[in-house]
């Protein structure tokens, strides 16, 4: 990848909140940015007004082109996937035929699964992974905003993908967020995981906002997933701090207390959530390694039950 002060082209997939807010930033950093998304509405208001981006630098209008991906060409530098996990294999089938100039992929979804998909159609050493920690907002109709702080954090398999990240880190840094290279990326990876699992499942099963869980039948439930988490990451090599993961949710029960889940949103819009990636993904890799993990398996099989019934009608009528 060329040095980070060289214009990039690098195509976003998935034009949600976070695609948006990625793209935005990128692009005024001097890429050449490119959002690919599925939603024609979507793409023709993107490419006719561009997007309007607020954060603490002020706001700034940015302008963009927006395309199915069957409509955008190759060679790229950089492909970043932000849809959510239950359509990344779409989605990189879609973008398959971008691969062929060799580009970086990196995924920073929620989840696990997601990189060993994209690697299988990039390359394991050009296939980088991690986790944002990022307040992202897509407003009606072309409206991003964030605010600070933010962090990043990416890395990949093997040594090659390594200095690949560091490269990509820089890009980002380049682009105004908080981004390092980590040679220990899987275990941030599987913290988010643990931290993501203890919350969302049940705030979806709940209907209940994240204060709604601040509670002892909340807490014992997070409490187990986590400790599900700890043991199948230890089988890994994976060492996770339990007491660091418990005091991240518990934070995010008070200081959140307001906060729906993005499972509960989910829910609420009618879409499928991404439980296979999270709860089901420490339940299969359990499985693997001879490992019970009841909490995490009985909430999975909760969030299906109710995916398999229509979404309630909202208050709003919506």
């Amino acid at each position: 990848m060329p040095e980070h002060d060289v214009a990039q082209r690098i195509v976003i997939v998935g034009a949600g909140a976070m695609g948006c807010l990625f793209a935005a930033r990128l692009a005024l950093a001097g890429n050449d940015v490119t959002l690919v998304d599925i939603d024609q509405a979507r793409i023709a208001t993107i490419n006719e007004r561009g997007l309007v981006l607020k954060d603490e630098a002020g706001t700034r209008p940015v302008a963009l082109r927006a395309a199915t991906a069957d409509a955008v060409s190759g060679p790229v530098d950089l492909v970043i996937v932000f849809t959510k996990g239950n359509h990344t294999a779409a989605a990189i089938s879609s973008v398959a035929h971008l691969a062929v100039g060799a580009p970086l992929a990196l995924s920073l979804q929620n989840g696990l699964g997601n990189a060993e998909i994209i690697a299988e159609t990039f390359g394991t050493e050009r296939t980088l992974f991690g986790t944002a920690h990022i307040p992202a907002d897509l407003s009606p109709p072309n409206v991003v905003s964030t605010h600070a702080p933010n962090s990043l954090a990416l890395g990949g398999s093997g040594e090659v993908a390594t200095a690949h990240a560091r490269d990509v880190a820089a890009l980002l840094a380049n682009a105004g967020f908080e981004a390092s290279a980590s040679g220990d990326i899987r275990r941030t990876v599987w913290e988010k995981l643990a931290f993501n699992a203890a919350l969302n499942a049940p705030a979806m099963i709940a209907q209940k906002t994240n204060g709604g869980l601040d509670n002892a039948p909340g807490l014992r439930i997070a409490r187990g997933v986590i400790s599900e988490a700890v043991a199948v990451a230890q089988s890994q090599g994976i060492a996770l701090d339990a007491v660091k993961i418990d005091a991240a949710v518990c934070s995010a029960l008070k200081d959140h207390a307001g906060h729906k889940a993005s499972m509960f949103q989910d829910r609420e819009a009618g879409r499928k959530s991404e439980i296979a990636m999270i709860n089901g993904a420490i339940v299969r890799e359990g499985e693997r390694a001879g490992i019970a993990t009841p909490v995490c398996s009985t909430l999975a099989d909760l969030v299906h039950l109710i995916e398999d019934q229509p979404a309630p009608a909202r208050k709003d009528g919506v």
